[in-house]
């Protein structure tokens, strides 16, 4: 069984990497350092507003550079001349009664070393940097992805490929594999509890084209930009100079939490994922990673293959912890009484997150956010490369909250739910709210034998909308939370998604070896 676990894994790398030649290894980190409030990077010399899950280096702490990363004594990751850390928000699980969970990591992390590109160069000495926007509570880009081969213009544009830098994959290792990078959302608890037995699997891919100047850069990201097709591609003018590429991959085990009343968010504050971001600083011994990347070359992109590295046992890296500061020695970022650690707020979006702490935030009011209508006749239901989809209730679960977004609204896969809000005490406040009635047709194209073959969807049209004013009481709790609102998924899209099954057959159990 480990060896067909293991035969599997490889055919996995092959298909998350397709155009890979000879040219990647993966480096386990089972062990992680610590979690705690600690972000040298954003916010060196102090606490950090949120709590980081970090691997690598022991001597990771508030102000640590590349120097005190590499006197550190241990590594919690497989290669012993890496002292580099590598760090990501935590997973939280929101119970009903205010308190917050951290999600068990399962089997660490993984950190993708990746050739692309010519004349591939490892990374210069204190080079660090960010990858993701840890404000970010929307996707702005067409859903699903379009065919690279149609990347264009905007679609090609930074902000574009630094939001489909996320993947979200969702995992059932007895069901077809999704596509890394497929999903750029955190799917509801209701989707997850449903569909992904394995945990969920978050997945961030660095920037690898470098100015060739500047080993770091105010907001930690000009320095760097991504090749034109996120992973791969041609690197923009001005950041010719090609780094190793550098993707994350951990498993959260969200599926320990079905059936449990609450709902999931980063340490960020971030229930959607389109917050999720990843920090890298590097701390390899001197001429290590060059001659790995001149040398190691297998395809199995095992670590132990290449024999440059010293590779220690996977006891040894679970060993390996930092010296949490005293200022947060006692916090319990593993079990926080009082919501997130650091009081960070809950912010759905999809407006852009000011990341305050909660007891910052106002408590006036639960918003109550309107539902639209959609008239349609009954629809049949679809089968498309073995997933059945149902217009139906796909179309009933559409959500906008004014008519500004009713035309934009359809262009994410993922609707946020209200705010959980903290309450002190009794409030009543008149609350108006404009309800917009939406129409859209579906096309269901059959054969002359009945069988659906594909499915189309016209253009949103307004029906009607009406104004109400309600008046809204909540009583004295810790937290008000409103059923989570299902994500719109339109039929095309969900059909695009079936197909993508059938053309990317991989799997990941790397972290579960």
């Amino acid at each position: 069984m480990q060896d067909i676990r293991m035969a599997s894994i490889v055919m996995a790398c092959f298909a998350l990497f397709p155009s890979l030649t000879n040219a990647f290894w993966r480096l386990p980190c089972r062990g992680r350092t610590g979690l705690a409030r600690l972000d040298p990077l954003v916010d060196p010399g102090t606490v950090s507003s949120h709590a980081h899950a970090v691997h690598g280096g022991g001597s990771f702490g508030m102000s640590s550079d590349e120097a005190s990363l590499l006197e550190s004594d241990c590594t919690s990751c497989a290669v012993t001349q890496d002292k580099s850390a590598y760090w990501v928000p935590a997973l939280y699980f929101m119970h009903t009664n205010g308190s917050a969970e951290v999600v068990d990591e399962v089997g660490g992390m993984l950190a993708y070393y990746l050739l692309y590109g010519e004349n591939v160069t490892a990374f210069p000495s204190n080079f660090r940097m960010l990858a993701g926007d840890p404000y970010q509570r929307n996707f702005t880009w067409p859903v699903p992805d379009p065919p690279k081969s149609d990347w264009s213009g905007a679609q090609a544009s930074q902000a574009a490929l630094r939001q489909k830098a996320l993947g979200f994959n969702c995992l059932d290792y007895s069901a077809t594999a999704e596509a890394s990078l497929y999903r750029h959302f955190l799917p509801n608890k209701t989707y997850l509890d449903e569909h992904c037995t394995d945990g969920v699997r978050f997945e961030l891919m660095f920037p690898s084209c470098w100015n060739g100047k500047d080993v770091d850069s105010t907001d930690h990201k000009s320095h760097v930009a991504y090749p034109s097709l996120v992973m791969d591609g041609t690197c923009p003018e001005g950041f010719e100079t090609r780094l190793v590429s550098l993707f994350y991959e951990t498993i959260w085990n969200t599926y320990a939490f079905k059936d449990v009343d609450g709902y999931f968010a980063l340490a960020n504050g971030d229930p959607t994922g389109y917050g999720y971001h990843g920090d890298f600083m590097q701390a390899w011994d001197d001429g290590i990673l060059q001659q790995a990347i001149d040398t190691c070359t297998s395809e199995s992109g095992i670590v132990t293959d290449c024999e440059i590295f010293d590779v220690q046992t996977e006891d040894e890296q679970r060993q390996c912890q930092f010296p949490v500061p005293s200022v947060i020695k006692n916090e319990n970022c593993e079990l926080h009484e009082d919501g997130l650690p650091g009081g960070m707020a809950i912010q759905w979006g999809p407006e852009y997150a000011t990341m305050k702490s909660a007891a910052t935030t106002t408590t006036s009011s639960v918003v109550s956010v309107p539902t639209i209508s959609i008239p349609t006749s009954s629809l049949p239901t679809v089968s498309v490369g073995g997933i059945s989809i149902d217009p139906n209730t796909l179309l009933e679960n559409l959500h906008v909250t004014s008519a500004a977004e009713a035309t934009t609204s359809f262009t994410s896969t993922s609707t946020p739910s209200p705010t959980p809000t903290a309450i002190t005490s009794t409030i009543i406040d008149p609350i108006t709210e404009e309800i917009i009635y939406l129409e859209r047709d579906v096309y269901v194209i059959c054969d002359g034998n009945g069988v659906v073959y594909s499915t189309s969807t016209g253009a949103v049209r307004t029906v009607s909308t009406s104004l109400t004013t309600i008046v809204e009481t909540s009583t004295a709790v810790s937290y008000a939370k409103k059923d989570t609102v299902p994500e719109a998924v339109e039929p095309v899209q969900a059909a695009g998604h079936a197909r993508r099954h059938l053309h990317h057959r991989h799997g990941h159990g790397h972290n579960s070896v």
